[in-house]
């Protein structure tokens, strides 16, 4: 009888470590992949209307870039400078060694109009851009999509955006529902 009730005592000591185990093993993937895979993000403010509306959800890929460079038109994730735990949500629009300047409401890289249909509206504030920028080696310039509403590249505080400082790109909006998809 004695023997049967240590037998039943290491059974469940013996469920429990496993369950422990698992717990920690599933645990460890989650954090593997949140760190260095991919993330759940929410949309705060209307900077990238009308592609990306106000607590949209998001899943930002965090892989891709360690293996590819940011294209032009790519929605990016990066950290804002002045304020830890904030992070800016904006479309990469000119890419490493390039000229970038705003006339007239249209934008132009290395002195050609950019053919593109993501802004909102003409943009009424060149900012910086209203006299020609030149990136630097590992230097993006981004707006957000809603151009006159969107603190981007063209303000002094958001600046170019260094190639180490994205984290990401926006690779899929899981919520609300009715727009699951891609943000393009």
């Amino acid at each position: 009888m004695r023997r049967k009730k240590d037998k039943k005592k290491k059974s469940v000591i013996g469920e429990f470590l496993r369950w422990i185990l698992i717990l920690l093993l599933f645990f460890g993937i989650a954090f593997l992949i949140v760190q260095f895979v991919g993330e759940r993000t929410v949309v705060s403010g209307e900077s990238m209307y009308p592609t990306l509306r106000d607590g949209d959800n998001l899943v930002v890929d965090k892989l891709s870039y360690r293996f590819t460079d940011p294209k032009r038109y790519d929605i990016i994730v990066f950290p804002f400078r002045y304020q830890e735990g904030t992070f800016y949500i904006k479309r990469v629009i000119g890419l490493p060694g390039e000229t970038v300047q705003i006339q007239d409401g249209d934008i132009y890289i290395n002195g050609r109009i950019l053919k593109e249909s993501y802004g909102y509206e003409e943009i009424r504030n060149p900012g910086s851009a209203s006299t020609e920028l030149t990136l630097g080696a590992d230097e993006y310039f981004v707006l957000g999509d809603n151009r006159n509403n969107s603190s981007d590249s063209r303000e002094p505080s958001v600046g170019m955006i260094a190639r180490d400082e994205i984290i990401g790109r926006a690779l899929l909006r899981i919520w609300p529902l009715s727009r699951i998809g891609l943000p393009e």
